[in-house]
């Protein structure tokens, strides 16, 4: 959800202030990682799902704080759509059974929130894009009450000086405005968390860059907005074009998006962060009391709260996160690739595939982005969000071949050996990575299942495109609670 912060408005003295701050804690983050001040033992892996809200009709309903005061699980969190909620899930070790504790405690939080949800005439539902949404739904009143997504859309919509123009073109086309950036919450995600030393940093983070495009192309679920069929994974192009905070003059002259697959390999975590603090100003320019500095010196942690609330409001589809858990500080990668859905064990088969396989690229004796430019990392990526599961990827040794050739191929025997050093019990690699093995070789994924089903309604049972937008969804929910892997729900072509 990023930092809190309060209403407010902001100066031109609090943005200079700002700009100081977040230097002087990039300056001590520079300092804490050369003393190699940080946890580093017993590494933790973490998870957050977005959810949307519908009602019982499969529409969006704006309902999220009757929800969560229904559901009063402190793990479940607002976000920025009124019908939005957010899991997060307390972080595990891999070792053993790890995996599958990930499942049956998401499973039982999931299933208890929506016996709750259904007090209050709502249900929850894993998915990228809700097929359902209409521009109706993303209006500013639809904006969770949080202060901070008020403060985002207005400091968004005063860099910008103008509209957003949101143009996606797919298997249709959609071309429309907004004076909100409320289109964001439509992009619902799932997020893994992985903690990594200073010194192993930019190896997994260069390794979750080079496998990004694999991973959307698996697991793609959001071919559908606003009663279009666009890309495979839709989540992608909207969440860059919502956030986007340049005018089409600043875009021509070659202004960084904040939505941000990156442009280089790193050689350190400390590039990202500087990154981030060079080229963009602040959104959100909120100081905090405390002199990091003066904290580390006196032998205490710092919160850095300045860098982090700026990182938060940079979004690289794999965002360094700096972070203090009981005193001790430390680093993650954030891999925010994938969208939610469609089941758990589809979540969870996601979660052992990436950790597993950057895992076994990090730790490989002749680094892959030693062989791969980033901008074949890139296009891998746009391709496999364009094209999901049917996309043509690029991989050093192979040329351009089918994503679902090269994982079946080259990448699963990876994640394979990942998965053995973290100690992942045999049983569950073999049960997880199975659900992405079947998945390649149905070809049948999230975002292919609802675009057959939505062409079968269409044209087999006669329904116009908002009621089988509507039928799509409550099959989907269905489905989505029996838990079976989304290459064995059922489909008539």
């Amino acid at each position: 959800m990023g930092e809190e912060v309060g209403a407010r408005t902001f100066s031109r003295e609090d943005r200079a202030r700002y700009r100081e701050k977040v230097r002087r804690c990039l300056d001590v983050f520079a300092e804490m990682l050369r003393e190699s001040r940080f946890d580093v033992e017993r590494p933790m892996t973490g998870l957050e799902i977005e959810l949307n809200l519908v009602d019982d009709d499969s529409r969006p309903t704006m309902r999220n704080a009757d929800v969560l005061a229904a559901v009063a699980d402190p793990s479940f969190q607002t976000e920025l759509g009124q019908f939005n909620v957010e899991i997060n899930v307390a972080p595990r070790r891999l070792v053993g059974t790890g995996t599958a504790e990930f499942e049956s405690h998401v499973r039982a939080s999931l299933n208890a929130a929506e016996e709750k949800a259904r007090t209050v005439d709502a249900h929850m539902v894993m998915i990228g894009i809700l097929p359902t949404l209409e521009p109706g739904h993303l209006t500013a009143g639809a904006l969770s009450a949080n202060p901070r997504y008020a403060l985002l859309n207005e400091q968004i919509f005063a860099a910008r000086g103008e509209d957003l123009r949101i143009a996606i073109s797919g298997v249709e086309r959609l071309a429309t405005t907004a004076d909100t950036i409320t289109p964001e919450a439509a992009c619902t995600s799932t997020q893994f968390h992985l903690q990594v030393s200073p010194a192993d940093f930019a190896g997994y983070w260069n390794a979750a860059q080079a496998i990004a495009g694999v991973q959307v192309a698996l697991g793609a679920n959001s071919p559908l907005f606003f009663g279009r069929e666009l890309w495979r994974e839709t989540r992608v192009p909207l969440f860059q074009q919502a956030t986007d905070t340049r005018s089409e003059e600043i875009k021509a002259q070659g202004v960084r998006p904040r939505v941000w697959f990156g442009e280089r390999w790193i050689t350190s975590v400390f590039d990202l962060f500087e990154e981030n603090v060079r080229y963009f100003p602040a959104l959100l320019p909120v100081c905090d009391p405390e002199d990091p500095a003066e904290t580390l010196a006196a032998g205490g942690v710092p919160r850095l709260a300045e860098l982090r609330l700026h990182n938060g409001t940079i979004y690289r589809w794999n965002r360094p996160v700096y972070d203090v858990w009981k005193g001790r500080p430390h680093l993650r990668v954030e891999n925010r690739v994938l969208p939610a859905g469609p089941t758990v064990v589809d979540t969870i088969a996601n979660g052992a595939f990436y950790f597993g396989l950057v895992r076994a690229l990090a730790e490989s004796d002749r680094p892959l982005w030693s062989q791969m430019s980033f901008s074949a990392a890139e296009e891998n990526f746009t391709s496999g969000a364009r094209h999901g599961i049917d996309a043509q990827v690029y991989w050093p040794g192979l040329g351009y071949l089918p994503a679902t050739e090269l994982v079946l191929r080259r990448l699963l025997p990876l994640a394979h050996q990942g998965l053995d050093r973290w100690g992942v019990a045999p049983a569950e690699r073999d049960r997880l990575l199975g659900i992405i093995e079947q998945r390649c070789l149905t070809g049948r994924n999230g975002a292919s299942w609802q675009v057959t089903t939505l062409h079968r309604l269409e044209s087999a049972d006669h329904l116009d495109r908002p009621e089988a937008l509507r039928e799509v969804v409550r099959q989907y929910v269905e489905l989505m609670h029996s838990n079976l892997p989304v290459h064995e729900w059922p489909v008539t072509d």
